[in-house]
């Protein structure tokens, strides 16, 4: 009778797990969905076997368990998340068992024993999914190096994984003490970094090595290494100096938080080049010479004080005169405009992202 409900027993408890449980709603076909659905069709197998024939050896199936704590443990998870789910099966199993008993006219008290061999079943199988955990954990090679990749990738990530090993238990593995603020760094994978202290996280990512750096004085050690720093942040945002210091990098700049605007600016430069179109339109008709002069002129006076032609003329080395030509055609050409607070702040925002992209790096 179990045997035959098999396939909409576990279709229900595959669903029942990935609604509640966080960490396993990854993409069906993901690797995570495939061991989920594996193992659920495995602990409600061998509870059938268990129900046809209670004497049958299982041993067979202990290995396949110990997989699933192995499976967690190698990706950085702790055992909450598959507690979590076997409990979620164990209830979903409870409900359907107990339907199945109720439709071949069994006698009800029979709920209370089968529910009571489910149980008894899942502790079994979580018992055995802990110690593959253990094992796991045990026979790492170098487990305080590991730790500490791992530890640098969690920090890095912008989204956390719900089901990951709670961070100070991390940390604690990779005797790594977790500061209040950190600063990234980034370098190229292939520069070999001498000195650097043990409380310096790495990480290599394809051609790129990210350092996570807990104390300045570390910092040393990187000049003349073409290394670009992120700004010190919070310890939760340390994804955020990276991402600054990967910008910098673009812009040829070695601090980040020397260049904070500039890198706003460049974050978001697909937006500013639209704004950049929309301000320069009125120039797009003069020659590409002219159109440059203008725009460079246009720079120039909303950064001035005064808005004069003798301010213009001193920021960009050219005489007077020919300050006020120049201040005269973009007077025929945006008229009123000039005055506008709305369309000066556009057109500086604009100037501002024009020159942050132009002067990055590819």
């Amino acid at each position: 009778m179990l045997r035959t409900r098999l396939p909409e027993l576990t279709t229900e408890m595959v669903q029942a797990i990935r609604r509640e449980v966080h960490g396993y709603r990854q993409p069906i076909g993901s690797a995570v969905a495939r061991d989920l659905a594996e193992a659920v069709r495995l602990a409600a197998t061998q509870f059938t076997d268990l129900v046809e024939e209670p004497d049958a050896p299982q041993h067979h199936y202990v290995p396949r368990f110990r997989r699933l704590g192995r499976l967690e443990y190698l990706s950085g998870r702790g055992m909450d998340g598959l507690q979590a789910a076997y409990r979620i099966g164990a209830r979903v199993a409870c409900r359907r068992y107990a339907d199945v008993a109720r439709d071949a006219a069994l006698p009800g008290d029979i709920a209370v024993p089968l529910s009571e061999a489910v149980l008894t079943h899942i502790h079994a199988m979580a018992g055995e999914s802990v110690a593959g955990f253990e094992e796991a954990r045990a026979g790492a090679a170098d487990d305080v190096l590991r730790s500490r990749r791992l530890l640098a990738a969690r920090l890095l990530e912008r989204r956390r994984d719900p089901l990951a090993e709670p961070l100070p238990d991390l940390a604690r593995r990779a005797a790594w003490p977790l500061p209040e603020r950190v600063r990234c760094v980034l370098l190229p994978a292939s520069v070999k970094v001498a000195g650097l202290d043990a409380d310096v996280l790495r990480l290599t990512r394809g051609d790129e090595l990210h350092l996570v750096v807990p104390d300045e004085r570390l910092l040393t050690v990187l000049q003349g290494t073409g290394a670009a720093v992120g700004p010190a942040v919070p310890l939760e945002e340390a994804w955020v100096s990276l991402h600054c210091a990967r910008l910098a990098r673009r812009l040829g700049r070695s601090s980040a938080e020397d260049h904070l605007s500039e890198l706003h600016l460049l974050h978001g430069s697909p937006i500013g080049s639209l704004l950049a179109d929309q301000v320069l339109e009125p120039l797009r008709a003069l020659p590409p010479g002219k159109a440059e002069r203008l725009t460079d002129t246009l720079d120039a006076l909303l950064a001035s004080t005064g808005r004069t032609a003798p301010e213009v003329a001193a920021a960009l080395g050219i005489h007077p005169q020919t300050a006020r030509n120049r201040l005269r055609q973009l007077a025929a050409l945006y008229g009123d405009r000039l005055d506008d607070p709305a369309f000066r702040f556009d057109a500086q925002l604009a100037l501002r992202s024009r020159s942050a992209t132009r002067f990055s790096l590819p």
